[in-house]
């Protein structure tokens, strides 16, 4: 109801213009019809036309007075109608005139929102809501093409660096595999080192290749939700499971915190992705050796799993940023920590399809990422 009133009030200035606009124009009108009346009926204007109808048609007084009589005093309800229908359409045609002066002053200010300057929209003084609410459209719509603009600017830098970087692993597997094949008789504990320096640059080479269809899955993606009743617990047991071979490589540990009963509604495949983008993460920015801590938990009708490992602490400009497209804490060409900046930004779009919020902080060597979920009626929610 609040926000109707508040709508109402929006174009008060407005519609008291057009009112007394209106109403000012009817006064005319009627003030018109009231001279015209009071010169002649009431005035000389009756002696001015029987003058004028001597001239005009050569007669002496008494014919013209009898041609007046005819022509007016005989024809008066019609005449009078006739004067007040031609009065209205004038002051109608003024009045619209002057009413589709707005509509050319919102067609200035639609055409300002293509402007690509800092010029600010302006209009009457009655429109001033309509004002404001196109130069907040052009403001907002200027925003996004910023945004769509850097986030297009990284996609094309990350691709250059990624090409840049598959040279490397790729020169090393030809280079590799040509002195096995150049050299048969090669002794077996030499083969079998370059054998395993190919497998890693090649697995090196799958990972790239990887994120170059992410980026292109990305782009193309429309993603919808197939959501069913999840077993949080199981679901992270599983996920760090996947990844003890990519922990064990750093020395590091998870410490699931989790009740073993909690339960989510939810896409189990995209939500799966989202918990294990954000524990990859916190893998590649962790201190070797370290524990990475998972919590979960209910607060009144939101289900809070925080993730917590300690790296070296993230400044706040590039925290602010860490879910944008296309972005990489590690900006160095060679890095094997950095992907395709995709990971986060998935997530944070996963979740927020969820109906859910995903944050970051890190102070003190210590990287935090927490993930709210709404938890729903399951009776209602539960196909079963």
């Amino acid at each position: 109801m609040k926000h109707k009133a508040e709508n109402k009030n929006d174009y008060s200035q407005f519609k008291t213009k057009i009112l007394f606009q209106l109403t000012g124009m009817v006064g005319i009108a009627a003030l018109m019809i009231a001279i015209l009346y009071i010169l002649f009926w009431r005035g000389s204007g009756g002696e001015w036309i029987v003058s004028l109808f001597q001239r005009l048609f050569r007669v002496d007084y008494e014919a013209a007075v009898h041609l007046y009589q005819q022509s007016f005093r005989n024809n008066k309800e019609i005449i009078w109608l006739l004067a007040v229908a031609i009065m209205f359409f004038v002051l109608l045609r003024f009045f619209l005139s002057r009413f589709t002066r707005y509509f050319n002053e919102i067609n200035r200010g639609i055409d300002g929102l293509l402007n690509d300057d800092e010029t600010e929209i302006s209009l009457p003084s009655e429109m001033s809501i309509t004002e404001k609410k196109l130069n907040t459209a052009k403001q907002t719509l200027k925003k996004r093409a910023l945004e769509a603009q850097i986030a297009e600017q990284r996609k094309n830098d990350l691709v250059m660096y990624l090409a840049h970087d598959i040279k490397t692993p790729l020169t090393s597997v030809i280079g590799y595999l040509s002195l096995l094949d150049e050299v048969p008789d090669m002794p077996p504990e030499q083969k079998a080192k370059y054998v395993h320096i190919t497998l890693d640059k090649a697995y090196r080479l799958e990972t790239m290749v990887n994120e170059f269809f992410e980026i292109a899955r990305y782009n193309l993606q429309q993603m919808s939700l197939e959501k069913e009743m999840i077993d949080l617990y199981y679901m992270f047991v599983q996920l760090t499971d996947e990844l003890l071979p990519t922990l064990s490589a750093k020395g590091n540990t998870t410490m699931l915190k989790i009740d073993e009963n909690l339960t989510i509604y939810g896409d189990p495949a995209k939500l799966a992705r989202v918990f294990n983008n954000i524990l990859k993460n916190a893998i590649a920015y962790s201190y070797p050796n370290t524990e990475i801590n998972i919590f979960a938990e209910k607060k009144e009708n939101t289900l809070v799993i925080t993730f917590q490992n300690e790296g070296q602490t993230i400044l706040q400009e590039k925290l602010s940023a860490i879910f944008e497209k296309f972005y990489r804490l590690d900006d160095a060409r060679t890095s094997n920590t950095g992907g395709a900046g995709l990971g986060l930004s998935i997530a944070k779009e996963i979740i927020t399809l969820h109906g859910g919020t995903i944050t970051a902080r890190s102070e003190n060597n210590t990287v935090t990422f927490i993930v709210t979920l709404p938890i729903l009626n399951q009776e209602s929610n539960n196909p079963h």
